[in-house]
């Protein structure tokens, strides 16, 4: 199966484990992630202003590309993947944004929000299925692991649709299904305070302080993200305590392709 798939920024920089771990994941489940092309940053954060259109159109490109290359936008890094879906939601739903973005890009036929943006974990479940993973495990992970949610993935929960935001289940089944043992903690979908970090420190650090606490009191010995802002938020307060990784990591290394 191949799929189109936008990585953005961040993916090739300061996350570029995630992005690794999840392409030879894919390749041993049997799905080609296809890198679109010339893809631009997606601007990490949904512009929230009703007139902004300009911010969202590197968005809308990505998304029409995928339209005429299969139907369907593989996203991995959440903030991304928050963006691509909520622009995604403007340009199914938003008359006036529609209208704009297509008259400014000036494609070869409007783009009215047709592709179906999917997330990594909801191509795992939903394409692939956990029952076929657990198959294809050879190094059962044998670890209590917390999952680490955040806030991009699950909010706003009825453009998101993704999982059920106050007690969203997805990670867990993977890390169920990877021979882990899920545990469940209060502030798994707590934001870390990774938007505030700059312009307030002590507010990020009590964040994370008071998640890494739930965790290690719930009993886990590992947590696990998708996020690249929550990994490096969680990670830098954490310090040496630090024993936080990527999904993809996990998935990886349980198929027996990590690197």
């Amino acid at each position: 199966m191949k799929i189109s798939y936008y990585p953005g920024c961040t993916l090739k920089t300061q996350a570029k484990d995630l992005d690794l771990y999840a392409r030879s994941a894919a390749a041993a489940l049997g799905v080609e992630m296809e890198e679109i092309e010339n893809w631009q940053c997606c601007g990490a954060v949904y512009p929230t202003a009703r007139d902004e259109v300009a911010t969202k159109l590197s968005a809308v490109r990505a998304l029409d590309y995928a339209k005429h290359n299969g139907g369907t936008l593989l996203t991995l890094c959440s903030a991304c993947h928050n963006v691509m879906k909520r622009v995604n939601d403007d340009m199914q739903n938003d008359d006036d944004i529609r209208l704009k973005a297509n008259n400014y890009l000036a494609l070869s036929e409007p783009y009215s929000g047709e592709t179906k943006v999917m997330h990594y974990l909801e191509m795992l479940r939903d394409v692939v299925g956990f029952d076929e993973i657990k198959k294809k495990v050879v190094n059962p992970i044998g670890k209590k692991i917390g999952a680490y949610y955040g806030c991009l993935l699950l909010r706003p929960s009825k453009v998101m649709a993704f999982d059920k935001p106050e007690n969203p289940s997805i990670i867990e089944n993977l890390i169920s299904a990877l021979g882990g043992e899920p545990v469940s903690y209060a502030m798994r979908n707590e934001c870390c305070g990774a938007y505030v970090s700059l312009k307030d420190d002590a507010l990020a650090k009590k964040r994370c302080d008071a998640i890494l606490k739930d965790a290690g009191n719930a009993g886990a010995e590992l947590i696990v993200t998708a996020c690249p802002l929550c990994y490096y938020n969680l990670r830098k307060y954490a310090g040496d305590k630090a024993n936080i990784v990527y999904f993809t990591e996990l998935l990886a290394e349980a198929l027996g392709v990590k690197e």
